[in-house]
């Protein structure tokens, strides 16, 4: 019996064939997507994971590396300070004061000038070589400042030595009336930051980039050497960068557009920031390779399923595509959009004759616009229209059950069936409904509350019915306790006070 009955129903619906169909393949391909968004994600979070390592790597050993540097320049700031070590030979003293920068790998030259920016003391050589450092940035900011601290330059090509960019790690020199001296600078070679960088795994379209927290551009790999030297300090990428210590983010990179997901991270104390980019391209390239072998898979199948359903019921559904338009335009009001009277009038038999049956409630309201008579007169019959168009909706906002009715009973009046529902959910019903209109704030200016609203009544038939007893009763008692809305005020609910027999009413 439950087969046959089911077989009934796809043929009086025989959207039913496309509808299972359609929900298997949906949730055949649900599945696919959960399962490869799943994919998705712990790929991103793999190359993020991979991305965080290599940065951290990176920070510590520039920042290790930096340290070294930074020592041997306090050491030779602590040997000019030293008027012992000023007094001995000019060999002996360049031993002492360099000495702890031998072990700095590709480290440059360490210098020592005068107030002037003359050099006055040169690691490379006793006597110093003749050259002035007045014009170089590393001399220029500690000339100007005195807690600058050490000083990272932007790259240059040395005085001596113009094929190899370098930067300068520089610190103030102070005399005994702590005036500025000179300054201490060693130079580091950029091709340590260029052999660090190219000794990291990455992708096809990965980059890496040291960079000063100004924005300026010390390596970068892929390595271009118009990009050295560069700011990125105006491009929206930049931003997250000097926002917190370290981070991750999604960017465009400001160079080759690429896409990217960077990780930084600052270089300890220094005004370094070093990023890793992975191109997305790069992170989704083999989840795209499967994603797209089994999606075209299931895209295939989900497409057999649709298209053995469809034309299975294209007949039955062209029939009922016809009925189910010419229904419609029968029975739909066409300005408001709710049933037609003689629409109300049918359904309210059915749902008359279900709650005998059942012996469940069956409960009705009347909805009327409040003065719209002299709504009419003095906004105009258009938007009166316009008026009652915004009822209709509020009405069908606030229904939601599938047996819920509401057809327009004739001028500004409409009529809602709510089946099953017992007094005290229909008045919460009406109550939504005149909550809902009042809240359009549309101006009624014949209205005490200046505002456009309804009066409604509501009754409700117990199920048990009496001989004699109509429909039309039932719609009557809902019409009287309007009425008595509008006697009251207007602007409210009036429900049935107790459940009387019909026939009497």
């Amino acid at each position: 019996m439950a087969l046959t009955k089911l077989a009934g129903a796809f043929l009086a619906r025989p959207t039913l064939f496309i509808v299972g169909a359609i929900a298997a393949a949906v949730t055949l391909a649900c599945i696919t997507a959960v399962a490869l968004y799943e994919m998705r994600l712990d790929a991103f979070a793999r190359a993020r994971d991979a991305a965080d390592n290599l940065s951290l790597i990176l920070q510590r050993d520039i920042e290790r590396n930096i340290e070294v540097y930074e020592l041997s320049i306090q050491a030779a700031i602590d040997g000019v300070n030293d008027p012992a070590i000023l007094r001995l030979p000019p060999q002996i003293r360049q031993r002492v004061l360099f000495d702890r920068s031998t072990n700095a790998k590709d480290m440059g030259s360490l210098l020592v000038t005068n107030s002037a920016g003359d050099v006055v003391i040169d690691s490379q050589s006793a006597p110093p070589r003749k050259f002035n450092l007045s014009d170089r940035d590393y001399f220029r900011i500690q000339q100007q400042s005195a807690d600058v601290g050490l000083f990272i330059s932007k790259p240059f090509s040395p005085k001596l030595a113009k094929t190899d960019t370098s930067i300068g790690l520089s610190q103030r020199l102070v005399d005994s009336q702590g005036q500025f001296a000179g300054i201490v600078v060693g130079t580091l070679r950029l091709n340590y930051f260029h052999r660090l960088f190219e000794g990291m795994t990455l992708g096809d379209h990965g980059s890496l980039t040291l960079l000063r927290t100004d924005g300026t551009i010390l390596m970068r790999r892929p390595y271009n050497q118009g990009d050295i030297g560069q700011s990125i300090a105006g491009v929206p990428s930049f931003k997250p960068l000097i926002q917190a210590d370290r981070g991750s983010y999604i960017g465009i990179a400001a160079l080759d557009g690429a896409r990217r997901l960077y990780s930084f991270k600052h270089i300890g104390k220094y005004p370094l920031i070093v990023v890793v980019g992975l191109a997305t391209e790069d992170i989704y390239a083999e989840w795209k390779r499967r994603a797209w072998a089994i999606g075209s898979a299931v895209a295939a199948l989900d497409f057999l399923i649709v298209v053995m359903s469809v034309l299975f019921a294209k007949q039955f559904r062209k029939r009922l595509k016809m009925e189910k338009r010419l229904h419609l335009l029968a029975n739909t009001d066409s300005l408001t959009g709710v049933g037609t009277r003689r629409y109300l009038d049918s359904a309210l038999d059915v749902e008359w004759r279900r709650a005998s049956r059942n012996k469940q409630n069956l409960s009705v309201l009347m909805v009327d616009a409040d003065y719209f008579k002299s709504f009419n007169d003095h906004y105009g019959h258009a938007t009166g229209d316009r008026a009652l168009r915004a009822i209709a909706r509020c009405i069908i906002d606030s229904i939601r059950r599938p047996g819920d009715f509401v057809g327009r009973y004739g001028g500004e009046e409409f009529c809602v069936l709510l089946p099953n529902t017992d007094l005290q959910g229909a008045v919460q019903v009406a109550e939504k409904i005149r909550s809902a209109v009042l809240a359009t704030n549309k101006e009624n200016f014949g209205s005490p509350t200046g505002r456009l609203s309804v009066s409604i009544g509501v009754a409700v038939f117990d199920g048990n019915a009496m001989p004699g007893d109509t429909a039309d009763q039932l719609v009557h008692m809902a019409d009287q306790r309007l009425y008595e809305a509008k006697a009251a005020g207007r602007n409210t609910v009036i429900p049935q006070q107790e459940l009387p027999q019909l026939a009497v009413v």
